[in-house]
């Protein structure tokens, strides 16, 4: 007897489900969003749990019916759910707009890699001189390129007359003075960063509006810019209180 009851209840289950499905029909709709990359996008009928997948232009297709809720889930798009309605199946154009997933890093973290440069990646050969940008300028223009073309050689020569041009044309001269301006304020900003304005003043004496005309008076002294650029401070420090008696003296000079 109770082998009847388990059997007729499991026909009844089994009618009420097929019942169902007959119930649902094929709905075709399409994904949109601010990108072209709509392929590959879930759609899952919770109640029945059929799915399937969107086309590279967003459409798909799944067995459905009014009151059903489609969900579409991927990884560069928010989840949407969408509980069907009727007007869902008798419009043509079924849409559901996605919205795409902004990922926000938590932390970014930035390793300095000091021996990693482009000599130890084979990009440039070890031994290469370093430029800076005045640097550059007047050896491009001074420097005479002995595979120049036969249309730029001088005659009887194998050698460009761009340097020859640039040297009669002053521009070479222009150059050295560039050059020498660039590495007087590189001198210039080196001194500032080893020493502040209270060590000029305070510990070398020097009038507050005659300190920078003083940076451009140490600047000028090779001697003086040789140790600077060593970054040795204490014989910097040495050097720079010599030269600021000198100065002082020529201060005293001009305002007699």
């Amino acid at each position: 007897m109770i082998n009847k009851i388990i059997c007729f209840l499991t026909l009844l289950l089994s009618q009420a489900s097929w019942s169902q499905d007959l119930e649902r029909t094929v709905l075709k709709g399409r994904i949109i969003s601010n990108t072209n990359d709509l392929e590959g996008v879930y759609v899952v009928n919770s109640k029945t749990e059929a799915m399937t997948t969107t086309t590279s232009e967003g459409y798909f297709s799944i067995n459905a019916k009014s009151g059903d809720t489609l969900v579409f889930s991927s990884i560069q798009f928010k989840e949407n759910r969408v509980l069907l309605t009727p007007e869902n199946f008798s419009n043509i154009d079924f849409t559901v707009k996605l919205n795409l997933l902004m990922h926000q890093l938590q932390e970014v973290i930035i390793k300095r890699y000091d021996n990693i440069n482009a000599v130890a990646l084979g990009i440039v050969p070890s031994g290469q001189k370093s430029y800076t940008p005045a640097e550059r300028k007047l050896h491009t223009a001074s420097a005479l390129d002995p595979t120049a073309n036969t249309e730029n050689m001088m005659a009887g020569g194998s050698i460009s007359a761009d340097p020859i041009f640039n040297f009669f044309s002053g521009r070479t001269a222009m150059l050295k003075k560039e050059l020498a301006v660039e590495k007087k304020e590189f001198f210039m900003k080196l001194l500032d960063k080893m020493f502040t304005l209270e060590h000029f003043v305070d510990r070398l004496k020097i009038p507050v509006e005659y300190v920078k005309g003083f940076e451009y008076y140490a600047v000028e002294n090779d001697k003086f810019t040789a140790i600077l650029n060593s970054k040795n401070k204490t014989a910097t420090e040495f050097l720079l209180g010599e030269l600021a008696v000198k100065y002082k003296e020529i201060i005293a000079g001009e305002n007699k």
